[in-house]
């Protein structure tokens, strides 16, 4: 029989907490600015009950299930990489047990590696493909470092990172890309993507169509407010450029984003011909976590 459910997707810099019924509905929701880099050595257990106290004290029944990078090296407990392939239930046997502070326990997931020739890691990311319920397909995962994934028989076979975001950071930011960049007014969004896209599909590369945020600008083609615009969606464009060359097609192609993200992601894929669902992180994880937990109540 089913129990209620406590789940975190505990990252970096915050905590999103769901209290999850029997059926699977969400009964309670709660973000905290309480990653796992403000908490201090052996204070794990204190955090958790300072961001889903009350969810315990509200259904102590509740089985406690925790995701993300809690199970990283600087988190709670570091739960070993799964190798891919890798299924749902492989994941969820794979999870490590700690104790919360009232003496209960809670499972921690684990992340997922792929080596191709070059290694890659994900942490979290691998809840987010499991909850979107694929037998095959492509599951994209926009953020600082963006994940791909290739599902096959239900099981998450291979995936690749991009660091899109974090690009996207240290050129707006810290390049000489930023010294003519502006907040964007008017119809500085629009034409920033629709120039961004453009360039994506000359010859040069993206570092040659890096300089062009700054060039045009000099040249009265492009106003300064249009140069972050433009930089995300060239970056976007390139990386699903990356993606297609390393998994093909990308049929059935799952977009996992909301917000921003998931208009950004959504137009550059459009440019690029290519058809996709869209699910938003918390149904993704809600419908993960309580897949998972099943699993493991088995």
């Amino acid at each position: 029989m089913p129990t209620p459910l406590i789940a975190l997707d505990w990252g970096t810099t915050r905590a999103r907490a769901f209290l999850v019924g029997e059926d699977g509905a969400v009964l309670g929701r709660r973000v905290a600015d309480r990653g796992i880099q403000s908490v201090p050595p052996g204070g794990f257990p204190a955090a958790f009950a300072e961001i889903a106290g009350e969810f315990r004290e509200a259904r102590p029944d509740a089985s406690v299930l925790l995701a993300g990078m809690v199970g990283s090296r600087n988190g709670w407990v570091e739960a070993p990489y799964v190798a891919c392939p890798a299924s749902p239930d492989e994941i969820a046997a794979a999870g490590l047990a700690v104790t919360l502070g009232d003496g209960t326990r809670a499972t921690i997931l684990p992340g997922l590696s792929c080596d191709e020739g070059a290694f890659d890691v994900m942490r979290g990311e691998e809840t987010l493909i499991v909850g979107l319920g694929l037998t095959d397909g492509i599951a994209c995962l926009p953020g600082t470092h963006s994940k791909w994934a290739q599902v096959e028989g239900g099981r998450i076979t291979r995936f690749a990172s991009f660091m899109t975001g974090e690009i996207y950071g240290l050129l707006r930011e810290h390049s000489i890309l930023s010294r003519l960049a502006t907040e964007p007014s008017g119809d500085d969004t629009t034409e920033g993507i629709r120039r961004g896209l453009a360039a994506a599909q000359r010859p040069g590369g993206f570092l040659n169509a890096a300089f062009h945020a700054r060039s045009d600008v000099l040249g009265g083609r492009m106003a300064g407010g249009a140069v972050g615009p433009y930089l995300s969606a060239l970056l976007v464009a390139q990386e699903i450029e990356g993606a297609r060359a390393l998994f093909g097609s990308l049929d059935n192609l799952h977009l996992v984003a909301d917000g921003v993200l998931a208009q950004s992601y959504g137009r550059a894929l459009a440019a690029a011909g290519l058809d996709h669902g869209l699910t938003t992180p918390e149904d993704a994880f809600v419908a993960a976590v309580t897949r998972l937990a099943r699993g493991l109540q088995a």
